[in-house]
C-alpha cells in the first residue's frame, strides 16, 4: 500500500481552504461597503432632518435682543445659517470630514467638547445597564428554555415581557415615586436625579460611591426595560437547539445534562444573542434620552433634548452623528463576528 498522498487531493484541499478564505474576505468587503454607504446616507439625513424642525435659533436665543434685520443677519452669518441650503450642506460635509462638528449655538462652545464632556455619563449609565441586562437576561433565557413550562419559565418570561412593554420614562417615574420619594412611612432610599451631589469631588472615593448611589435607579430602570430583549432571544434560540440530533449523541456518550447544555447547546444558541449584544453596544453611545431626562443625568440624551428646543443644529447633528456612527460600527462588527462563527451566513 502506498502512503504517498495524491497531489490532486492536496491541490483540491488547498483550493478548498483558499476558497473559504476568499469567501470570507468577499463577505467582509461587502459588509464594509454597506457600512460606508449607510454612513454616507446617515450624513445626508443628519443634515436635512433637523432643518425641518420648527423654531428659529436667533429668535429663541435672542430673547428680544435681536430686533433689527442687521442683528439677525449678523447672527445667521456667525453660525452659517444665512447661507443657501446647498452651501450649508457642503460646508457641513467638509467640516465633518475634518473632524470639525461646529460651535454650539446655545452654549457657544465647540460641539466636540460638549459631546466629550457628556459622553462619560452616558457610557457609565447605559454601559452598566447593558451589562446587567445581558448577563441576567441570558441566564433567564437559558434556564427558562432548559426547564420549559416550569414555574420559573412562566414567571421570568411573563415578568420580562411586562417590563419590556412599559415605557422607560414611566418605569423610571414609578421607581422614583416608590424608592426615591418614598410613600407613607417608608422614606426615600435613593436620589431622584443628578449624577452626584453638589460639592462632592467625583474623582474621590466618596464621590465614586455618591455617583454609584445616584445611578442606581436609572441603571435599574434601563436594565429592567431591556431584560426581555436578551432573555427571549436566548430562550428561543436554545429551544431550537434542543431538538438537534447532536445533543442526543452527546447524551449517548454519557455526558450529564449540565455538560450537554453548557458545552454544546448554549454555545450554538449564543450566536443570535451575540449579534444583539454587539448591536446594543452601539446604542450605548446614543444614550437613553428619556431616562436621562427623567433622572437629570447630564449625558448625550439630555444634551440632545435641550438642543431640540432651540433648535441647536450643530449639537443635534453632532450627537446624531456619534449615535448613528456607533450603531453602524457595532452592526459591522456583529456581521463580521457572525459570519466568522457561522459560515452559512456568508452565502
Amino acid at each position: 500500500m502506498s502512503l504517498v498522498a495524491d497531489p490532486g487531493l492536496i491541490a483540491e484541499g488547498e483550493e478548498t481552504g483558499s476558497g473559504r478564505q476568499h469567501g470570507y474576505l468577499s463577505y467582509v468587503g461587502v459588509k464594509v461597503l454597506g457600512s460606508i454607504g449607510s454612513l454616507l446616507f446617515m450624513l445626508v439625513v443628519n443634515f436635512f432632518l433637523f432643518r425641518v424642525l420648527p423654531g428659529d435659533p436667533a429668535r429663541s436665543l435672542g430673547r428680544g435682543h435681536i430686533n433689527t434685520q442687521a442683528q439677525l443677519d449678523a447672527f445667521n452669518k456667525t453660525y452659517g445659517l444665512g447661507q443657501p441650503l446647498p452651501q450649508q450642506f457642503w460646508t457641513f460635509l467638509k467640516n465633518t470630514a475634518h473632524g470639525n462638528l461646529g460651535t454650539s449655538i446655545q452654549y457657544r462652545l465647540p460641539v466636540s467638547q460638549l459631546i466629550w464632556d457628556r459622553l462619560w455619563p452616558t457610557l457609565l449609565l447605559v454601559g452598566i445597564s447593558t451589562i446587567l441586562s445581558t448577563v441576567i437576561g441570558v441566564y433567564l433565557g437559558i434556564r427558562g428554555a432548559w426547564d420549559r413550562g416550569s414555574v420559573f419559565d412562566k414567571v421570568s418570561t411573563g415578568a420580562s415581557l411586562t417590563l419590556y412593554a412599559m415605557p422607560e420614562w414611566w418605569l423610571g417615574l414609578m421607581l422614583i415615586a416608590g424608592l426615591g420619594v418614598g410613600f407613607g412611612f417608608v422614606p426615600g432610599l435613593f436620589p431622584t436625579g443628578g449624577l452626584h451631589s453638589a460639592g462632592v469631588n467625583p474623582s474621590s472615593l466618596h464621590g465614586i460611591l455618591d455617583t454609584t448611589w445616584h445611578l442606581t435607579l436609572p441603571v435599574v430602570t434601563l436594565a429592567l426595560a431591556y431584560l426581555a430583549e436578551y432573555s427571549l432571544i436566548m430562550r428561543s434560540s436554545l429551544l431550537d437547539e434542543l431538538g438537534e440530533d447532536y445533543l442526543q449523541t452527546a447524551r449517548a456518550k454519557g455526558l450529564r445534562d449540565v455538560l450537554v447544555r453548557n458545552r454544546h447547546a448554549v454555545r450554538n444558541a449564543l450566536l443570535p444573542t451575540t449579534t444583539v449584544i454587539a448591536l446594543n453596544i452601539g446604542f450605548v453611545v446614543s444614550g437613553a434620552i428619556t431616562v436621562e431626562t427623567v433622572f437629570s443625568i447630564p449625558g448625550l440624551g439630555l444634551l440632545s433634548t435641550d438642543a431640540i428646543g432651540v433648535p441647536d443644529f450643530p449639537v443635534l447633528e453632532g450627537t446624531f452623528l456619534v449615535a448613528s456612527g456607533g450603531v453602524i460600527a457595532a452592526n459591522l462588527v456583529a456581521n463580521l463576528i457572525y459570519g466568522w462563527l457561522d459560515p452559512r451566513v456568508r452565502t
